[in-house]
């Protein structure tokens, strides 16, 4: 008997641990391999607002946590509060993954494949992260934690274009930027774990930059019937309060994941006429 592909989405979708998501995920994710699925449904779409892995992601805190200084993470403490950040998105980018296959219907069936492997590497990535956080005595939800991810999940749950350039085309894309910077800033302090850190943090970027070019083939093919396609920086201005980019472009990661040099030039003269805006109010 084949499993109900959507109906089994919607049911890991409302798991209200990511100990109970990877457990449903797991055996799901073999039978889809197994083509043991049936993509047939007579259920509709629930919001994202319905689904209880969605306040997984929530907290009352939006403050991104920042790296200032090599010093920054140099305590036991500090280190589990960066790393627990990074843990945060690892555990929202496996719900994205997940909430891409449930709620965008009828495509091919390379997208529901590329997805789900984006969502098999997020917890792997995950469990990585966990076993690092554990090291340092800590567990993940014990800090307070960012709401983007939320945020851009519930922005664009309308949208596969906008879900692709937003999310995965953009802050994935943002954390292929952010990624050797903070490697950079820990792997400058005498901090226990550094060589551990630097081996899940290339696993990671490595991943990354693979989940970045899936959403850009995905990006690319929902536009395929517009009458004319938007630039990807005309997505950064309509979401303009959501930043897709890091202040330094990884230019060779983000070249592997399908950017083209003349979007990459456009993106950082957006962001920097951004920046002299802000600059100019205050």
């Amino acid at each position: 008997m084949k499993v109900a592909f959507f109906e089994a989405l919607e049911d890991i979708l409302q798991s209200t641990s990511f100990i109970q998501i990877r457990e449903k995920f797991m055996p799901f994710y073999d039978d889809v391999k197994r083509g043991c699925v049936d993509f047939t449904s007579s259920t509709c779409v629930r919001p994202s607002s319905d689904l209880e892995s969605l306040w997984i992601m929530r907290d009352n805190n939006t403050s991104v946590l920042k790296i200032r200084r090599p010093n920054h993470a140099k305590s036991k403490l500090a280190l589990a509060k960066v790393l627990h950040s990074v843990t945060h998105i690892e555990a929202s980018a496996i719900i994205l993954a997940l909430d891409a296959c449930y709620r965008f219907r009828d495509m091919p069936l390379a997208f529901y494949m590329d997805w789900l492997s984006v969502a098999d590497e997020e917890l792997k990535h995950f469990g990585l992260l966990e076993e690092l956080l554990g090291e340092l005595d800590s567990v993940y939800g014990v800090f307070p934690v960012h709401n983007t991810l939320f945020e851009a999940m519930q922005a664009t749950q309308a949208s596969l274009e906008w879900r692709m350039g937003v999310v995965h085309r953009g802050l994935e894309a943002k954390g292929l930027d952010a990624n050797p910077f903070v490697l950079q800033k820990l792997m400058q302090t005498n901090l226990p774990l550094k060589s551990k850190i630097a081996e899940v943090f290339e696993i990671i970027l490595r991943d990354e930059v693979g989940h970045v070019q899936k959403g850009d083939i995905w990006w690319k093919y929902a536009q395929q019937d517009m009458p004319t396609p938007q630039p990807f920086v005309a997505l950064c201005e309509r979401f303009e309060h959501f930043s897709l980019a890091g202040k330094i472009l990884n230019v060779d990661a983000r070249l592997q994941a399908g950017f083209s040099i003349m979007e990459l030039e456009s993106l950082q003269a957006f962001y920097a006429k951004q920046s002299e805006r802000r600059l100019s109010r205050k």
